[in-house]
């Protein structure tokens, strides 16, 4: 593989400043991003009068404790612009991502959050080991979700060629590879997978594509994985982390020379992980729950965003910036289907829309090839005919498909045909070999 480590001159100064120059700029926006939030989102008023802490006593870092969290409950409760804290003229774009109870979890971003989004994916972009002037293949969906057009803006504040070619038609994505022969791919892993299968059956030697390096995100993946698309292609396999609710892809990201975590850009991000079940913060190294302050964001500030993601803090290694490590699970019982995010209760919501369906389901994972593949298992109810039962499955299927936007198999078996439970249904089954 090629090396793409950076040269002399190619990062930005923050990312090698001392630590105690970061910390410096990390205090003074913290304190600007508090006070922002408490006086512009009634919610964040509410909730640090409720703790009683005022954005005058925000005067380190360490004071960031005092202050309460936020959940994605919150941005649904304040739902669709309430967390918003300019005027809904000033917000260029709104991203969404969807939720459990069928609202979506609304974000919005000023012009000036769009140029920072866009500054922190080519930072990304460039550590992964893009570079201006390189043709970026860019297949991340596009839309409400964050994936496609942060990766896009990103590629192209960096300097690169994008080719926008958004998700799905394989055999199409291979021609474009083959033809227009892309230094870079932004994509999920898994989705990369399928990719190098369809390579492989129209007879292409994967390792012979132009490809340099992939940047993958929006769902967990393993180093194993990496190690696979490595070898099968001969490129750099770098990992890419962000979220909607903090800006979108570009958080954090992997270095090429490295290959030893993700570096979180802290100097937009302030990390901090906690223990899931008390909320105290843990000191760097131990593993908990990943929580983020937005420190300059302008539409929609985050104070403490409990992501759900589990990891553990380390310090930095080819930036000054601490790293995590890559995302082991996570507190709740969310399942990533190809980049799309989807919960047990949102099959429950939409199963108890379809009268000849009981609430006794069960989400059964499975591998199909390279692909992650969910099927809904969800019995009949006691008076409904084979033939309505079997209605019942296809209109299912095809509500999962149009409220949550992925494709589920659907099957409809007799009354009592799902395991029962004594405690806590198990909800999902997992039946996917581990990489």
């Amino acid at each position: 593989m090629e090396d793409l480590s950076p040269r002399p001159g190619d990062l930005e100064p923050i990312e090698t400043v001392s630590v105690d120059e970061l910390r410096a700029v990390q205090t003074e926006r913290l304190r600007w991003s508090v006070r922002h939030a408490y006086d512009h989102v009634p919610h964040y008023r509410r909730s640090l009068d409720a703790a009683e802490v005022h954005p005058d006593d925000i005067t380190s870092l360490e004071d960031l404790a005092r202050l309460p969290f936020t959940s994605k409950a919150d941005l649904r409760d304040n739902y669709p612009f309430g967390m918003f804290a300019v005027p809904r003229e000033e917000v260029v774009r709104v991203h969404a991502s969807s939720g459990t109870t069928g609202k979506a979890t609304v974000v919005g971003y000023t012009r000036d959050d769009i140029d920072m989004w866009s500054t922190v994916m080519a930072r990304s972009i460039r550590a992964a080991g893009g570079r201006a002037g390189h043709l970026a293949h860019i297949a991340y969906g596009y839309g409400l979700f964050t994936g496609g057009l942060g990766a896009h803006y990103g590629a192209e504040k960096l300097g690169c060629t994008v080719v926008p070619v958004s998700g799905g038609m394989t055999e199409r994505q291979v021609q474009l590879i083959t033809d227009f022969r892309p230094d870079l791919i932004m994509v999920t892993p898994s989705y990369m997978l399928a990719i190098v299968d369809e390579l492989e059956r129209q007879g292409i030697d994967p390792r012979t594509t132009s490809l340099k390096v992939g940047i993958f995100g929006a769902e967990p993946w393993t180093n194993r994985m990496r190690h696979e698309m490595e070898q099968r292609l001969d490129m750099h396999a770098v990992d890419i982390y962000g979220l909607s609710e903090v800006i979108g892809p570009g958080v954090a990201s992997e270095c090429v020379e490295t290959k030893d975590g993700l570096h979180v850009w802290e100097d937009h991000f302030y990390p901090e992980v906690v223990d899931p079940e008390t909320g105290e913060v843990l000191p760097d190294g131990e593993e908990g729950e990943l929580v983020f302050t937005s420190l300059t964001k302008q539409a929609m500030p985050v104070l403490r965003y409990r992501t759900r993601d589990l990891t553990r803090l380390l310090p930095g290694t080819a930036r000054t910036m601490r790293r995590i490590e890559k995302i082991t699970g996570r507190t709740d019982d969310m399942i990533i289907l190809r980049g799309v995010n989807l919960f047990p209760t949102q099959i429950e919501e939409l199963i108890l829309r379809t009268p000849a369906l009981s609430p006794h389901f069960q989400c059964v994972l499975e591998r199909s090839g390279s692909l992650d593949a969910l099927t809904v298992v969800v019995e009949r109810r006691e008076d409904a005919t084979d033939d309505t039962a079997q209605e019942a499955g296809a209109e299912l299927r095809r509500l999962v498909k149009s409220s949550i936007g992925v494709t589920v198999a659907v099957d409809v078996v007799a009354p009592a045909g799902v395991e029962r439970s004594m405690g806590k249904m198990k909800r999902i089954v997992d039946n996917r070999p581990a990489r």
